[in-house]
């Protein structure tokens, strides 16, 4: 029996050149328990947030806090034990992906070595807060192993699946997008290599300049994406999307 891969709105904001943006989890649900790609926001967050973020980070950003939207509340409707959520599988540690994990204190968070090692010496783009009840980290070396011909690293949780961190570095030091097997195919979970899916279509699409204002390293950004662009046509079979477009998440 494969994972059950089920798709999550944790948050949703409004950035310049995308217009609505969406914060798009998924819940991996396994015989040997629950976990997480990337988490949205937290409960605690919807509740209070200039207690987590500056004012205008929020009035930029417009995000919507919603309570109900968050991870944890949409895991306990759909009838599931939260305390099942052992792992979060996490690409890349920026506010709207990070935020949730607050909310599974005892879960594992999987990272690029790249992205914890950033983290740890102190990045400032990530907020101290939301990680103030100190996660438990495992982070991934570069490998031998390929997937698809990509560099890859074997995500070990225990599950049917089988799960790789792809690096797709350049957003971040070490942001990698997430490949996870299902019964009919693959799936490549690019978080935020890009932004919106027309840009795989269309060349110089007017979104770059937020990608770009966005990007730690933004010719390694560049790279990254020509990578992945090249990727999409080799292997149309591969479902390919991003973190914040809503059109791929509407039509899950």
């Amino acid at each position: 029996m494969m994972t059950t891969i089920h798709h999550l709105n944790c948050g949703t904001l409004r950035s310049p050149f995308i217009g609505k943006a969406i914060c798009h989890c998924l819940l991996l649900e396994d015989k040997n328990g629950l976990a997480l790609v990337d988490t949205g926001f937290g409960v605690a967050e919807t509740r209070n947030p200039v207690q987590y973020f500056t004012e205008e980070l929020i009035d930029f950003f417009a995000i919507e806090f919603d309570e109900d939207h968050t991870a944890l509340r949409q895991i306990e409707r759909m009838g599931l034990n939260t305390k099942n959520v052992k792992h979060c599988i996490i690409t890349h540690l920026d506010f709207d992906h990070a935020g949730g994990l607050a909310d599974f204190p005892d879960a594992t968070v999987h990272v690029s070595r790249e992205e914890y090692d950033s983290f740890k010496n102190g990045n400032p783009r990530y907020l101290a807060s939301q990680f103030a009840h100190k996660p438990k980290f495992k982070s991934y070396d570069q490998s031998n192993t390929s997937w698809f011909g990509l560099p890859a690293r074997k995500i070990e949780i225990g599950f049917e699946t089988d799960i790789f961190l792809i690096p797709l570095f350049g957003h971040t030091t070490g942001q990698c997008g997430v490949a996870i097997e299902k019964a009919e195919g693959w799936l490549l979970y690019a978080a935020d290599a890009f932004y919106s899916t027309a840009e795989l279509k269309t060349d110089n699409h007017p979104v770059t300049r937020t990608a770009a204002a966005a990007a730690e390293n933004d010719s390694l950004r560049l790279r990254t994406f020509q990578s992945l662009l090249e990727f999409s046509t080799s292997h149309p079979e591969v479902e390919i999307f991003c973190y914040h477009d809503p059109v791929y998440f509407n039509n899950t």
